[in-house]
């Protein structure tokens, strides 16, 4: 028996080693050479290498869009929920931590007794018992330290889970703004446009009266004047639509939409090239790529747990305590007291706790998995967004190519039109299509701006 105690501290010391540290596993995704390399659409998109900043709707350059999302961060409903779970997960890790501490128990009890038959004496008699307990378990296998590990990480997770909100949020602020100043500048076009039309059906009618112009002339001129007229409503309905989501993502009910974002006739732009860093920058970057992690080091830390349970748990413990009848509670004799150590092995059941680790085991493979594809997907959806902003931009410039030469057009039309030699429903017909070119600049212009925080999102929102 000596000797069996004699090893005791040999088995646990086993059992301290037994359990690994964690850190990334050397076969992850994240850890090859190739993630890490600058993105292959950075040259196309005109994009450089530089990290993105925090706060990267300042790019911009718009204080009005700054505070809507600054207020947005602190009023959003999805965030307040992610801070609740956030202060949640860090309550866990305290209660983990209680591991590490003594732990005591105050008791108390009295008991009241009388002689059996209906002729007893009452009260009878009564007794008191007062005691006091203490234990302290030295985490000698782990148990409690993976404990906390494994608390922390999700802990951790939560922090990151947070700041993919605060991602989705911030680009919903400024997806919403941009529609808004979007619409309006396509609603001011479209109004240009149905302006025209409207006048090239005046001149349509004259002619028609004057014999210089027939009906078909009047129909065709009719019906472009009402389709230009229909393109108006949309349009009102789909900035209304953003100014909705825009309060919505502010905290705010419809009614409260802010009023001065409704004037808004600039759609925002970037005046330099965007910074997007590299792969291994957005592996630091991206929240959701740290959630995966966090919850790989929380299930690696269950297995050391797990693992805990095939060696045997010390714990000391004293107690101390006064138990007597009424009127000899505090007398000497009644005053007792224990300490000493407590051994507990659950030897016979380590095919439980076997399975127990493998089931462990498992889960870390399935979190290992999952981080694999997280980064996977990072990378694919960077790359995308990259693809998609340069050919917005190459759209864009030819829309200005088109849109700059029906400016010119219009004006020889209408140098023409002075010196008589083309009709003034040549030059209406010119401005129409200018109009309308411009028109298709502006959404242009928005859909570049749409792709941009399509980049942003990818790239994760600039939160380290």
């Amino acid at each position: 028996m000596k000797r069996a105690l004699s090893l005791l501290p040999a088995v646990l010391l086993a059992g301290c080693v037994a359990v690994p540290d964690y850190q990334v596993p050397s076969e992850a995704i994240a850890q090859r050479s190739e993630v890490a390399a600058p993105f292959l659409g950075q040259s196309d998109a005109g994009a450089t290498r530089q990290d993105l900043p925090p706060h990267w709707w300042r790019l911009y350059d718009n204080p009005r869009l700054d505070s809507y999302v600054e207020e947005a961060l602190s009023a959003n409903t999805n965030l307040r929920v992610v801070e609740a779970n956030l202060r949640r997960a860090s309550a866990v890790v305290q209660e983990a931590e209680v591991g590490r501490t003594v732990s005591t128990t105050v008791s108390g009890q009295g008991l009241g007794a009388r002689a059996r038959g209906p002729d007893a004496a009452l009260p009878g008699t009564f007794s008191y018992a007062l005691g006091f307990d203490a234990a302290y378990l030295p985490d000698l296998a782990g148990s409690v330290r993976r404990g906390i590990e494994a608390a922390s990480a999700q802990a951790e997770a939560a922090v990151a889970a947070r700041d993919q909100v605060r991602v989705v949020v911030a680009a919903g602020v400024m997806r919403s703004y941009a529609r808004i100043c979007a619409e309006n500048v396509s609603l001011a076009a479209a109004r240009r446009v149905a302006a025209i039309q409207r006048e090239t059906l005046g001149v349509a009618e004259r002619l028609a009266r004057g014999g210089r112009g027939t009906r078909f002339d009047v129909d065709r001129a009719r019906a472009a004047a009402h389709s230009a007229d229909a393109a108006v409503p949309d349009l009102v309905a789909e900035r209304r639509a953003a100014l909705f989501e825009l309060a919505a993502l502010m905290g705010r009910p419809p009614a409260e939409y802010p009023k001065e974002a409704e004037t808004c006739s600039t759609i925002p732009t970037v005046s330099r090239a965007i910074p997007v860093g590299d792969g291994a920058m957005l592996l630091r970057r991206r929240p959701d790529i740290r959630v995966a992690e966090r919850s790989l080091a929380a299930a690696t830390a269950s297995i050391g747990v797990a693992e805990a349970e095939l060696y045997p748990r010390v714990s000391f413990g004293a107690s101390a305590g006064t138990a007597a009848p009424t009127g000899h509670l505090l007398a000497p004799s009644s005053f007792g007291f224990s300490l000493g150590p407590l051994l507990s092995w659950s030897f016979p059941n380590r095919q439980v706790v076997r399975a127990r680790i493998a089931q462990a085991g498992a889960d870390a493979d399935a979190e290992l998995a999952r981080f694999d594809g997280t980064v996977l997907v990072a990378l694919q959806q960077t790359e995308t967004a990259l693809s998609s902003y340069a050919r917005a931009r190459d759209r864009l410039e030819t829309l200005q190519k088109a849109t700059d030469a029906s400016a010119r057009a219009t004006a020889d039309a209408q140098k023409l039109q002075r010196f008589g030699r083309t009709p003034f429903l040549d030059v209406l017909t010119t401005q129409a299509a200018h109009a309308e070119a411009q028109t298709s600049l502006s959404a242009a212009r928005a859909t570049l701006v749409d792709r941009q925080i399509d980049l942003f999102l990818a790239l994760g929102g600039g939160w380290e």
